[in-house]
């Protein structure tokens, strides 16, 4: 049995009593973990987009998926469970993550460059509206390419100047770019074009339709 730390990205119900949690992690990457006997509270309460659990790996049995027992929340992120657009945006992230990186992919680095913004988005009081925008951006350069405004250009068009002025400023000020939910809806959807283009796969993100109807 193993202790670990894994980001949750997805969730898949299997039987009426367990689930599938579909992860991220240091120590094993991008990987699904079965969870036996759950209870519908615990889901609610415990397995979330984006949150950050503890929990026991059995990874002893040679299976393709371990089981995983004694799951716990490292951090109670109230900051996001509580606020409706946080939520939007942490779904949001969390479904970008799960479509695009593959299973068994490792880099400690992006682990914690996810968990980092996970723990900054939590606290933030306000001025959050362009958050994942720039967690795009930083998740974009840790998957080890490269938006220099010459390489957005193609996708960004009439909004590259924005986009170009956006990624040069430090986190504080980019939050405070003024942009409508339209702008930033049509700028994460190119951002997700550039994504596609460069891993060669179609990233479906449902979940901004929620950002669009939010305006956020």
């Amino acid at each position: 049995m193993n202790s670990t730390e894994f980001i949750l990205l997805h969730t898949t119900r299997y039987g009426d009593s367990s689930i599938i949690l579909h992860t991220l992690s240091k120590e094993y990457g991008r990987k699904g973990f079965f969870v036996k006997n759950i209870s519908r509270r615990c889901v609610s309460s415990v397995f979330f987009p984006l949150a950050i659990l503890e929990a026991d790996i059995d990874d002893h049995v040679r299976s393709r998926m371990p089981n995983v027992r004694n799951v716990s929340l490292r951090y109670a992120l109230n900051g996001i469970r509580n606020n409706l657009k946080k939520g939007a945006i942490s779904v949001f992230v969390s479904e970008v993550l799960f479509r695009v990186v593959k299973e068994g992919m490792q880099d400690s680095a992006l682990y914690d460059m996810c968990e980092r913004n996970i723990l900054l988005l939590d606290v933030m009081e306000s001025d959050f509206s362009n958050f994942h925008l720039y967690f795009l951006m930083e998740f974009i350069i840790a998957l080890g390419f490269s938006p220099a405004p010459e390489d957005l250009e193609p996708f960004m068009g009439e909004h590259l100047s924005l986009m170009s002025d956006f990624i040069s400023l430090p986190f504080s000020e980019a939050m405070l770019v003024p942009m409508s939910g339209g702008i930033r809806s049509e700028l994460a959807e190119r951002l997700l074009k550039y994504i596609e283009f460069h891993i060669e796969s179609p990233v479906n993100v449902n979940s901004l339709k929620v950002l669009k109807e939010l305006a956020i």
